[in-house]
């Protein structure tokens, strides 16, 4: 199929070379137009983007006026398990509805669950409309990136990757000192309630500017819900068992158990009604294509070794080399800079040499900068991570956007959604999955070390206080260091995925 994304304005018509209005729009036809789907796709990006690190900043004075310190983590993991189990399901209707309806239902569902956050009576509550706002926000992320490669052919879709990559980057940046400036002189709801004037803004110029043409659907109303539910059911499950086992609970406990045995019974049933459905959410197609199967495999990696820089670097960055707070949040900020740049300057790699060996490239250099953290000296000086971040940031950036544009390259328009939101859901996986392998790598050290230490937050509040030795702080660094070995090693494997499984070419469809 034809790119069929358009924009509002003069209806379909083929000129004198045979090119299409939607084949225009891809192009050169009116610009003015796309750009303001463009700002719109931004600002819902922003949106997503600074959900986490914005209420972070804010959590003390969140927790001082609800209560409920016990449970406030799953403002988060609440959130991001709704993202992540909803991914390949709005993946799925966008391929058959079309992207627009979806993504403005998806920021209608979001908008309503900030509302019902700033309105929140209790963290029981809060954490309930948290999970509203990421029942929304899954549409939000997959639509948007697909949107992105519907937009602009193959040669001009850096552009627009690189401009939401500097979203993402900006957003990490900003977003804690928004936060806390809300909280500490306006009102912690207000960190929700912000969300509206934008989202409005953003509704509206979709509503206005986008505008798809009309397709025949055969099979338009049979979309796989028994699919939805079971994937939904599944991932809940098992994430939630990822998120809290070891944190909330031990992993050997009735609670872990019985979730990940209700994961594993429903993964079972999931397969069984996806065999059955006309429609599957999750196409067995997805695991099929080996282009598919190995982009999948390897931003799952990709999400696991992130996990090693953000959870456990402004850590690294307090305890062992002594920084402030907001020092520390400047180490780790590096990476975001580097990276968008990286982005947008890999279209000149991957034109020459391919998508594959572009990724390779990447991945290999991540991997070797992460294998040298742990070279770093003790306790050492604040440049030196600050340099790795800086050179892990660009190659990350030039090993993620090449096999995304390469992927969403490979497949037809109605399969785009459901490519796009296999990948992200994959890397989200992989995100909670390496936060749950590398906290009980980190925790083992500890106790290895420390011998009585029950965990890093018992030996991170030790050395807030003041009161930890220096055998802790050594402790602490032996943690990190063998996290972000853990972390290379999973660059490593995404290196052999793509090595192994990638074909050499990708096979990319002509818009």
């Amino acid at each position: 199929m034809q790119l069929c994304t358009q924009l509002r304005g003069k209806g379909p018509r083929v000129g004198e070379t045979g090119r299409t209005a939607a084949q225009d729009t891809a192009g050169r036809a009116a610009p003015k137009r796309r750009g303001a789907v463009v700002a719109a796709l931004m600002l819902t990006m922003a949106l997503a983007a600074l959900d986490s690190t914005i209420v972070a900043t804010a959590v003390p004075q969140i927790v001082g006026d609800l209560g409920g310190f016990s449970v406030f983590s799953w403002l988060f993991s609440g959130y991001l398990l709704a993202v992540t189990v909803t991914l390949p399901v709005y993946g799925k209707l966008s391929d058959t509805f079309g992207r627009k309806p979806v993504l403005v239902t998806g920021a209608a569902v979001f908008l309503l669950g900030s509302l019902l956050c700033a309105l929140a009576w209790n963290m029981a509550a809060l954490i309930a409309f948290r999970v509203v706002q990421g029942l929304g926000g899954g549409a939000l992320q997959g639509t948007v990136q697909t949107l992105a490669a519907d937009l602009y052919p193959l040669e001009q879709r850096p552009r627009i990757q690189a401009r939401l990559s500097t979203v993402w980057a900006v957003s990490a940046v900003a977003g804690p000192g928004l936060g806390g400036v809300l909280a500490t002189y306006a009102d912690w709801r207000w960190i929700f309630l912000v969300n509206l004037p934008v989202g409005a803004v953003a509704l509206w110029l979709i509503v206005r500017h986008l505008h798809e043409p009309r397709r025949r659907f055969t099979d338009r109303s049979r979309v796989d819900w028994a699919g939805a539910l079971t994937v939904f059911a599944c991932g809940g499950a098992l994430l939630t068992a990822l998120v809290q086992g070891g944190v909330a609970w031990d992993w050997l406990s009735a609670p872990s158990l019985t979730l990940l045995g209700a994961g594993l019974a429903l993964l079972v049933l999931f397969f069984a009604v996806e065999r059955r459905a006309e429609q599957p959410i999750i196409p067995g197609w997805v695991w099929r294509r080996r282009t598919i199967a190995a982009v999948n495999l390897a931003l799952g990696a990709l999400g696991v070794l992130m996990v090693a820089p953000t959870v456990f670097l402004p850590t690294y960055a307090q305890s062992v080399l002594g920084l402030a707070p907001v020092a520390a949040g400047f180490v780790l900020s590096v990476w975001t800079l580097t990276w968008p740049v990286s982005a947008a300057l890999s279209q000149h790699v991957y034109r020459r040499i391919g998508f594959r060996s572009t990724a390779m490239l990447g991945i290999g250099a991540a991997a070797l900068i992460l294998a040298a953290f742990p070279l770093l000296p003790y306790p050492g000086r604040a440049w030196q991570p600050t340099l790795l971040m800086m050179l892990l940031g660009a190659a990350l950036g030039l090993f993620q956007l090449p096999l995304i544009v390469g992927v969403q390259s490979t497949v037809r328009w109605e399969e785009r959604g459901t490519t796009t939101a296999s990948v992200l859901f994959c890397r989200q996986t992989g995100q909670t999955a390496g936060a749950a392998l590398f906290g009980a790598v980190a925790n083992g050290v500890l106790a290895a070390r420390l011998g009585d230490a029950s965990d890093l937050d018992t030996v991170t509040r030790a050395l807030d206080t003041g009161t930890a030795a220096e055998a802790t702080r050594r402790a602490i660094a032996d943690a990190v260091h063998a996290v972000y070995l853990g972390a290379a090693a999973a660059a490593a494997l995404a290196f052999v995925v793509l090595l192994v499984l990638a074909p050499r070419k990708f096979p990319v469809l002509k818009d």
